[in-house]
């Protein structure tokens, strides 16, 4: 007892913190899935340069950017698996390091093929063990304000892509893609070792217990010992089959599948072309994701917020339905003024489906499992980006504009704010640490 007890290292033995230390967990984990998230910006600002450089064409570059999406979503399970059996400190360093290597590779590509195989596979999968973090940090570190610490949290990825988009473009027009693409490389590099040292996968790795309201600074030893499945969850025993026959299950994969249509595949592949092409200056069509970033940090911030307050249904009713109706605007946008108001219309939601999506998975299926679930969540998310990637290439060699994609991404927004009233009700459960289970392990 005396030995464990020498050997617990409280936050304050590693970093002086007026605060919780899962709140420091959350910033840094943020921080790290931002860098995963520039990633997600590269297609949109390398498809005029990789067009003029090698003469390939929309659609051959955007099936690259396709393949990435469509393994970034498959690896999602893989991801989630892998954050609930090691952690995500060593997912992340894994993360991080094939990112890197797979970006170094990519500045010397010469053909098509190595373009797809390094952008598609390689970074596909680098990237795909990503999606389920927020779900896995938060259920671990948190009781209380776990939808807030998720809303945060869920922001990364629009945060990275809102400052890499600018700073990407601004690289390339001075200093050319490859140049841009090596960025992204340092920035993987150089957030190495503050993940190494000041990354802990649980609150009791330090000493602590999840943050919950009734002990906020929770500076108290976290207790170990057998939990019973039935103590965790209803459903903490049951199979992944159980899962797979409920309807709350593909009702959130069917949103989610309308998500990944309308942001990565649309939005985050083909906006910035389409400006380009409307006569905004480059430069312009990047900042609009930047002001994307700002509005989606609110946005998706307050959606965390009233997750914790009402039911997560109408929350992610009401995200899809401003995301419908902000694209609406888009194909009419013909001057920066018109792109910075669909850019703060649609940042707001751009992200905030998040938070409610993971907790009605949680309050459904367990916290136990959600790293997992949600990954498996995320495959139908990245498969309608893939295949609006694709589709919206496509669309813009067979009728000259955008139009037609962005029209068909409104109206599939406001179908999936009605499918999510169809969410049956889970009722409100209480939570229970993740570090309990994991001693149980």
């Amino acid at each position: 007892m005396g030995e464990a007890a020498d050997n617990i290292r409280t936050p304050r033995a590693l970093l002086s913190l007026p605060f919780y230390y899962g709140w420091f967990i959350v910033g840094l984990s943020f921080v790290a899935y931002l860098v995963a998230s520039a990633i997600r910006s590269g297609p949109a600002v390398l498809i005029h340069p990789l067009e003029a450089e090698f003469g390939w064409g929309r659609t051959a570059i955007s099936s690259a950017a396709s393949l990435n999406l469509l393994l970034y979503g498959i690896m999602a399970p893989v991801g989630g698996w892998l954050l609930d059996r090691f952690g995500p400190r060593r997912v992340i360093l894994g993360s991080l390091l094939t990112i890197a290597a797979g970006i170094s590779a990519t500045v010397l590509v010469r053909e098509l093929w190595q373009f797809l195989f390094l952008w598609g596979v390689v970074l596909g999968v680098a990237t795909g063990i990503t999606p389920p973090l927020a779900a896995s940090v938060t259920s671990r570190w948190f009781i209380a304000r776990r939808g807030l610490a998720l809303g945060i949290l869920t922001n990364a990825n629009a945060a990275g892509q809102a400052i890499f988009l600018p700073l990407l473009m601004a690289v390339i027009l001075a200093s050319g893609w490859r140049t841009a693409l090596m960025v992204i490389m340092v920035a993987c590099v150089v957030l190495l070792p503050a993940i190494w040292l000041w990354l802990h996968d649980n609150p009791a790795d330090v000493g602590l217990e999840p943050y919950n309201t009734g002990n906020p600074r929770n500076m108290a030893p976290a207790q170990s010992g057998p939990v019973s499945r039935s103590e965790i969850h209803p459903m903490g025993g049951s199979s992944f089959a159980v899962v797979f026959k409920d309807s709350t299950f593909w009702i959130l994969s069917g949103c989610f599948f309308v998500c990944g249509v309308t942001a990565n595949g649309l939005i985050g592949t083909h906006m910035i072309p389409h400006a380009i092409e409307r006569g905004i200056p480059e430069v312009t069509a990047a900042t609009a994701f930047g002001i994307m970033g700002i509005a989606s940090f609110i946005g998706t911030t307050f959606a965390g917020w009233l997750v914790d307050r009402m039911d997560a249904r109408k929350v992610l009713s009401a995200a899809y339905l401003l995301r419908g109706l902000s694209l609406f605007l888009l194909p009419y946008v013909t001057d920066s003024f018109g792109l910075f108001v669909f850019a703060v219309l649609y940042g707001l939601d751009w992200f905030a489906t998040g938070p409610a999506t993971t907790a009605i998975l949680a309050n459904t299926f367990g916290q136990q499992r959600i790293g997992r679930l949600f990954g498996l969540v995320f495959v139908s998310h990245q498969i309608g980006a893939a295949l609006a990637a694709v589709a919206g290439g496509w669309a813009y060699s067979y009728f000259g504009e955008y139009h037609f994609a962005f029209l068909s991404g409104a109206v599939m927004g406001l179908l999936a704010a009605a499918l999510a009233l169809k969410i049956r009700s889970s009722g409100a459960r209480p939570a229970v640490p993740l570090s309990a289970e994991l001693a149980r392990a």
